[in-house]
């Protein structure tokens, strides 16, 4: 088993699922999402980000399954109030070695803790249909329904986020689908029918769907990384708000954020 490395564990969390959640952020991801608000969790392993005021902090750590176990059983209770539980997110969770990840779930889920995964879907077919018996639910990005457009702008194809979502589809899975909104790339009225029409012809059942404005949250990190940053535009509130009429013609349970 290879041990991943974490960058945070971040407790009350309410962005991550439902409920008081403790989300976990694994380190690496297959991705490179110029408007990434964690870009720290880009490479695997450790890394250096030095303010500007030139202080040094090193970026990554190794926790033990069981280390990991007792940290997020600290706020149970909270958990058991409010509905929430672990959020295994990143970088890209999925990404990270895969019996580590299904020891992690298990023993959680053995405490009676629930389980959700945030993921970008370019993972393991057969990671997928092992982690879709241990999860209680997956945060599932799409990005892009245009496959010249995901690999432009994250560097790799979108067929396996698109089979991936299939899969989980397929498997029963409790899926909350969540859409990054770009101004002048992804959020004008034809993209977000081709992305509906997709999703209703391949049968793809979902609890909710997340919209995800642009937002420039991060960019001092990449300076801090020594990268340069990319700057989007958000969608306005008018253009938001026909979105979201767009989207609530095939789904119900739209929300910005979540």
């Amino acid at each position: 088993m290879k041990v991943p490395y974490v960058f945070n564990v971040q407790r009350f969390s309410v962005h991550d699922g439902p409920g008081l959640r403790t989300a976990v952020f694994f380190k690496g991801c297959p991705l490179r999402c110029p408007w990434c608000h964690n870009p720290e969790s880009q490479v695997f392993g450790p890394e250096v980000m030095v303010s500007l005021g030139g202080r040094r902090q090193v970026v990554g750590r190794a926790y033990s399954v069981d280390e990991l176990v007792e940290e997020c059983s600290r706020d149970i209770l909270f958990y058991d109030q409010s509905g929430g539980g672990v959020t295994f997110t990143g970088g890209e969770a999925m990404a990270q070695d895969l019996d580590y990840l299904l020891e992690l779930a298990t023993k959680l889920r053995a405490k009676g803790i629930n389980v959700g995964v945030d993921t970008c879907g370019v993972a393991a077919q057969e990671a997928f249909a092992q982690m879709a018996r241990q999860a209680d639910f997956f945060l599932y990005d799409l990005k892009f329904i245009d496959a010249a457009k995901h690999r432009e702008f994250t560097g790799a194809s979108n067929a396996l986020v698109l089979k991936n979502l299939e899969l989980l589809a397929s498997l029963g899975a409790v899926i909350y689908l969540r859409m990054i909104l770009l101004e002048g790339l992804n959020a004008d009225p034809d993209t977000i029918e081709a992305t509906m029409l997709w999703l209703k012809n391949h049968h793809i059942e979902l609890a909710g769907v997340n919209l995800l404005p642009y937002h420039r949250f991060g960019m001092d990190k990449f300076a801090k990384l020594g990268r340069e940053a990319t700057e989007f535009t958000t969608p306005g509130p008018d253009q938001l708000a026909e979105i979201i009429r767009q989207v609530a013609r095939y789904y119900p349970g739209v929300t910005i954020g979540g």
